[in-house]
């Protein structure tokens, strides 16, 4: 459920070939260099299964790769998560709620959700359109999302939890003034179109798109029938994982699908099969806002310019799973990609669709110690205020553009690196010292990043000036602080630089604005240290998203 920069084993051979959809008979060609790559990542273990489900010029094939626990073969029953691929369900709902004239785009979903409070800035509400055009001003995550089991992050999630959260949100911008891809954006919508029915996401979403278009196996619940095609997922060491439930963010993530079921999804919003929904998907697919680059966002459907043609699509990873669906603006090529690990596959949906598209090289990652990975460690301005922080949490190399979550990223070679969960490479550059003086991140393009000082990115991430403290004041922070039951702040020093790191989270640099005044560039959140009566630091208040969270000092 994840855009970076816009969210995971033996040798295998190329699986059955099988027909699906209602399309012209005759195989839909999946290109060779498509299949090849397929072929290879299976083989490096980068994917355990693999289901690629091609429409081409009417006709439609699915295509299956690898094999799943037991050593039985994926065919197109095969259930996957689809991660944030459910966003477009949930536009999908939208558009037919605006079509239909029980909703429009312009509407508060205030209005939908009258026991909310919903917070609003300078006169200006969050709307439905806001919240799918990811424009709501809402960050990507709640603050009070602090799951009792983090391999099934959303589970008890819940609309009472959701509802506190909002009621005490301070927008930090005007909504529809910015894109801001928010997974709890989009599960809101899905909460509240599903509350505007008087019924639940899963059950709402069944009734408007799955039993109209026949996907027999999909849904939001994992049924018995659902359960025997399940295909294990696999974390981004290759660790088996546990199935995610989402219970008020449904709308963002819940659908799990098959390449047989999203084949149908694909076909109807391509206008291959014409379905009483056609109006209201092709509602949802108009580009209306610029987000960067050459995409533009319609209803959460991204729309990519390309010299080839534009493409309409949308991707999604969960803990366990990767999806990606696209279609061509002209209806003739259209792709769905499936696999059971937190793995990209990106690169594969647009190989498929465009000509000019090109696809990840399969890299193997080689150990480098833990001086060597430090080397590394720092801050690259891509932009004025848009950093890319590198930093080693133990062995592993992580990277985190402002705003945005961490990466795991790993060495192919040196001063190579590469993402496993997205089609992303990274090259270190050196001066003629032998010193990492930049970086340039190979993603749609190449994009250097000069190295800059903390206090630089600090300054250049937030807009916030920093104070430089004596080491001997940093160290009077150091210690541990209780935040909840089992979570805890470590505040560290290593370097002269501070970091704070929350149980289960990495450790990120902190600021001084002040002294006892602390800032994060990673995300919008403060710290305040506070003193006792001798002037000893006795605990920590963080703020984040309006809200005071005050962690007393524990034993050190």
């Amino acid at each position: 459920m994840k855009h970076l920069l816009t969210t995971l084993r033996p040798a295998l051979l190329l699986g059955a070939l099988l027909t699906a959809g209602a399309a012209a008979a005759g195989p839909a060609p999946l290109p060779a260099s498509v299949a090849a790559a397929a072929r290879s990542r299976v083989a490096a273990g980068e994917y355990p299964a693999l289901v690629i489900a091609v429409v081409n010029n009417g006709k439609s094939h699915v295509y299956t790769f690898g094999k799943l626990a037991g050593g039985k073969a994926p065919d197109a029953d095969t259930v996957f998560e689809i991660g944030s691929v459910t966003k477009t369900f949930t536009a999908t709902l939208l558009a037919e709620a605006v079509r239909s004239g029980r909703d429009t785009l312009d509407e508060p979903v205030a209005k939908l959700l009258p026991d909310f409070s919903i917070p609003s800035r300078n006169g200006k509400h969050i709307t439905l359109g806001n919240l799918a055009e990811q424009h709501s001003g809402l960050p990507r995550l709640p603050t009070n999302l602090q799951p009792s089991d983090p391999n099934n992050p959303y589970a008890d999630y819940d609309a009472a939890k959701l509802k506190s959260f909002l009621a005490g949100y301070t927008l930090p911008r005007d909504p529809g003034s910015k894109y801001e891809y928010s997974n709890l954006g989009v599960g809101l919508l899905g909460y509240a179109l599903a509350q505007q029915s008087h019924t639940t996401y899963g059950k709402l979403v069944a009734e408007k798109i799955l039993k109209p278009l026949g996907m027999t196996l999909s849904g939001v619940p994992i049924s018995p029938a659902m359960h025997k095609h399940l295909a294990t997922g696999h974390d981004g060491q290759g660790n088996p994982t546990e199935n995610w439930d989402l219970d008020v963010l449904a709308g963002a993530g819940a659908i799990k699908s098959t390449g047989h079921d999203m084949l149908r999804y694909l076909e109807a919003n391509m206008g291959v099969a014409k379905t009483p929904l056609d109006a209201a998907m092709k509602f949802a697919h108009k580009p209306r806002i610029p987000v960067g680059g050459n995409e533009k966002i319609g209803l959460v459907w991204m729309t990519r310019h390309d010299k080839a043609g534009d493409v309409v699509w949308h991707n999604g990873m969960t803990g366990g799973y990767a999806s990606f669906l696209g279609f061509t603006t002209d209806g003739r090529h259209g792709v769905v990609v499936l696999t059971n690990a937190q793995q990209s596959v990106d690169d594969l949906g647009f190989a498929t669709l465009l000509p000019d598209a090109k696809l990840a090289s399969t890299e193997t990652a080689i150990h480098l110690s833990k001086q060597a990975l430090d080397e590394y460690t720092g801050s690259y301005r891509l932009a004025p205020h848009f950093i890319l922080t590198v930093f080693r949490q133990s062995g592993q190399l992580l990277a985190q553009a402002t705003g945005q979550g961490d990466l795991p990223i790993y060495p192919s070679a040196k001063n190579e690196f590469f993402a496993k969960m997205a089609d992303i490479r990274i090259t270190f550059e050196r001066d003629a010292h032998g010193k990492i003086d930049a970086l340039v991140l190979h993603q749609n393009g190449d994009h250097r990043a000069p190295r800059i000082s903390g206090a630089e990115a600090a300054q250049a991430a937030s807009g916030k000036s920093t104070v430089k403290l004596p080491v001997s004041t940093l160290k009077e922070y150091v210690g541990h602080y209780q935040l909840a039951p089992g979570r805890e702040f470590d505040i560290t020093l290593k370097n002269g630089q501070l970091y704070a790191q929350l149980t289960g989270q990495s450790a990120f640099p902190i600021y001084a604005s002040k002294k006892d005044e602390f800032f994060y560039t990673v995300v919008d959140a403060q710290i305040s240290f506070q003193r006792g009566k001798d002037g000893k630091v006795t605990g920590l208040v963080l703020h984040q998203g309006g809200r005071d969270l005050p962690a007393p000092r524990g034993k050190d």
